[in-house]
């Protein structure tokens, strides 16, 4: 049994007040647990404010593996091609177009990426529409920001890579060749 009482004034000081009131009606009805509505509240949500939690854990964790996955194989793809790059910029290939053909790699791996979760999410929506709390599954805002955030993230991945892959000498990959 649950009794709920409005208060103007700081509802736990009535709290004393209204255990007495019930004691003197019926002695054998106890009133132990005082709890205001906002603590009524947190509690029944709290579940879910958990669930939220683990998975924005689990999404970070999996946004940092993505960025670290992409780094590697940059980095690799480019000691990999390093002579490839050091002839490229033997006949003519600036910097700059060394960077950006790097980048677009980068971007290339990123966006089918995207394209395969995006299509996954869509798949498995259903799925999860009910641990969503004040958005709909289909909500077009979160899949674009969402896609926005990785692009940018697959950005600064592939970021170090492509500058990596602008200090190759020309010389010594012709010479190591």
């Amino acid at each position: 049994m649950n009794l709920v009482v409005r208060a103007r004034t700081e509802p736990l000081s009535l709290a004393n007040r209204v255990q007495r009131e019930i004691e003197s009606i019926d002695n054998e009805v106890p009133a132990s647990a005082v709890r205001t509505m906002d603590e009524l509240l947190a509690a029944s949500v709290a579940p879910r404010r958990f669930n939220l939690l683990l998975i924005e854990i689990f999404a970070a964790a999996a946004l940092l593996l993505a960025a670290m996955g992409l780094y590697s194989v940059i980095a690799y793809t480019v000691v990999q091609r390093k002579q490839e790059i050091g002839i490229r910029m033997a006949l003519g290939a600036s910097a700059s177009e060394v960077f950006k053909h790097v980048l677009r790699e980068g971007l290339s791996l990123t966006i089918s990426g995207e394209a395969a979760g995006l299509a996954a999410a869509f798949v498995t929506m259903r799925f999860l529409s009910r641990l969503l709390f004040g958005v709909t599954p289909t909500d077009p805002l979160t899949f674009v920001s969402i896609t926005l955030i990785l692009a940018a993230v697959a950005l600064v991945a592939c970021y170090i890579p492509a500058r990596r892959a602008t200090s190759v000498d020309p010389c010594l990959a012709l010479r190591n060749e």
